[in-house]
């Protein structure tokens, strides 16, 4: 495997995808990769950015001692388990942030974003979600600073809101076109209003993150149980052909009067995120969700195994929107043969459990190793 700070990979192919508009972010993060070199060795090589959710805390938490002296420090300071953990990941997300600024300023911050996921339980809360996203981006006030926002119905009506308020949002764990279009609504109608207030539009990001993969894993195993020889050769082209779909309505969305008016006011589209890209079948290329997306004005998110393996053997070319006229007869198919509204209720609700359960182990393991370090508190 490439090692991202050796310097002898030439990063060719994230940088590549510049020629076509689209930015490579990193879907991952831990604080010995901001303190040896290797966030900074990504940047170098054409990373424009960096995602976080609670799971990959959780991993970068509880699999190292990398945040054990910052713990006991703030537990001897007289902060709780729960005000700890978003201290420690708080000062992981603005080292991060301070590492991408060069990137934000020479971008005209429209890139070098990092993300931060509110507290999971709130997906369905959504006051709850509103004053945790403010309470994350004024604790850290950083320009290129994203809170992520589940897109559930309460997520949607709170980003809204939120963006009225002129504050950057990364729409995540979205599974379908019908909730992709609210997204996308939320994000105009909060311009809207932050216009009619006299606010700065040209200061407001977002993106809206469509999860891939898994929606491969679910209908496959859907069609597998259908198992007639159409619905078998549809194994494989849910993900990407529901995402070609999503493309083609986010270039609707994002052009005509209504956008034009924004737009002439400094507003940024809503960029498209495809999220959720290392391949779970291995089956299929390790690279297929990188090759088969690769778009203008889109970001794709990837893991670091990911992003290696597109370096070393990924294609470079415009294929996202390479005939848009054919994902919609594939996705008439699709549709036709499986229950994609189904599809999408059972993976959110799998997205917010999972992203739940890995906030909860990581409260669970610190408060055991807390009450190892000071018994007499608990």
């Amino acid at each position: 495997m490439l090692d991202a700070c050796s310097g002898t990979a030439d990063m060719s192919n994230l940088r590549g995808l510049a020629q076509f508009d689209q930015s490579p972010w990193l879907d991952n993060l831990r604080r010995s990769w901001l303190t040896g070199g290797e966030i900074t060795g990504w940047i170098e090589r054409g990373v424009r950015g960096i995602t976080s959710n609670p799971s990959i805390f959780q991993k970068a938490i509880e699999d190292s001692s990398d945040y054990d002296a910052q713990f006991a420090e703030l537990l001897a300071a007289g902060a709780g388990v729960d005000d700890a953990y978003w201290r420690m990941v708080s000062d992981d997300i603005s080292t991060a942030a301070e590492l991408l600024a060069p990137v934000y300023r020479a971008s005209g911050g429209t890139d070098g974003f990092v993300s931060v996921e509110v507290d999971p339980r709130l997906a369905h809360d959504q006051v709850g979600t509103e004053a945790a996203a403010r309470a994350l981006d004024d604790r850290l006030a950083a320009p290129n600073l994203l809170v992520k926002v589940p897109a559930t119905v309460e997520g949607v009506a709170a980003v809204e809101n939120l963006v009225a308020e002129g504050r950057s949002i990364n729409v995540t764990l979205i599974f379908s076109l019908d909730r992709y279009r609210a997204v996308m609504e939320a994000y105009i109608a909060g311009l809207e209003r932050f216009a009619a207030a006299g606010g700065d539009l040209a200061g407001v990001a977002s993106v809206a993150s469509f999860f891939i993969s898994r929606v491969d894993t679910e209908v496959d195993r859907r069609l597998e149980a259908i198992a007639t020889p159409g619905a078998l050769a549809l194994r494989g082209t849910a993900a990407l052909t529901q995402a070609r779909c999503a493309y083609r309505d986010h270039l609707a969305t994002f052009s005509g009067a209504r956008w034009e008016s924004l737009a002439a006011r400094g507003a940024h589209p809503q960029r498209p995120l495809w999220a959720s890209t290392s391949t779970k079948n291995p089956a299929y290329p390790d690279t297929l969700y990188v090759d088969a997306l690769i778009g203008p004005g889109t970001v794709n998110t990837i893991p670091d195994a990911t992003l290696m393996a597109f370096e070393d053997h990924g294609t470079l070319a415009r294929t996202l929107d390479a005939d848009l006229d054919a994902a919609s007869a594939t996705w008439a198919s699709i549709t036709a043969a499986v229950d994609m509204h189904d599809v999408a209720e059972v993976l959110e609700r799998e997205g917010v459990a999972a992203f739940a359960t890995a906030h909860a182990a990581v409260l669970a393991a610190l408060t055991a190793k807390a009450h190892g370090l000071d018994p007499s508190r608990f």
